[in-house]
This record gives C-alpha cells, structure tokens and sequence, in this order.
C-alpha cells in the first residue's frame, strides 16, 4: 500500500495510543461496526493459524469467516512480506495472555 501523507498520519495515531482502552476507542469512533468485525474475525483467524494445524473448512465452521478471507490472512501471515501479523503474534505480552 502507498504510504499517502494521510496513511502516515493513521500510523503514527496508533503509534500514540497507550493502552487497550485507548485502542478500542479509536477504533469505535474511527471504524464502522462492519469494518470492526471484519478486522476482529482476520485477527481471530490469524491466530488460530498460529496456534493449530486446522483446515480451512474447519476454521470457517468454527468462526463462519469465508475461506476465502482465511487464505487471505494465510497468505499474509506467512508467505506475505509485511509480517504485521507476525509481528504481534510473536510479541512476549501476547503470548503471556495466551497461556493464562
């Protein structure tokens, strides 16, 4: 994606955030309930690739994400040169949560 003046300026608003709250607000006021739940459930799937070696079909039965939009975030997670996902998914704080 084209780095616009206006998409570094949405960077860096995350950048400044400080805590969960502070996210969860920003987003709310910044994202339609849609747009909320699309990025929640690619968020949900890129971590249940993480953690299993379930197919496809059985993550869509699980989530009711399309299989399309889980090989999307497939791709991105692990062919993909970006590494956002990975980037919080590795991060010592995530994996902490997910043992408790």
């Amino acid at each position: 994606m084209k780095n616009t003046d206006t998409y570094l300026d949405l960077e860096t608003a995350f950048t400044l955030l400080d805590t969960p709250e502070d996210v969860k607000d920003f987003l709310i006021d910044l994202c339609t309930p849609a747009e909320l739940r699309a990025l929640s459930e690619r968020w949900h799937v890129a971590q249940i690739l993480d953690a299993s070696e379930k197919s496809y079909r059985e993550i869509q039965a699980e989530t009711g994400v399309s299989t399309t939009t889980i090989g999307r975030v497939a791709r991105f997670l692990r062919e993909e040169p970006h590494g956002g996902y990975r980037a919080v998914l590795d991060k010592p704080a995530l994996k902490e949560k997910d043992k408790t």
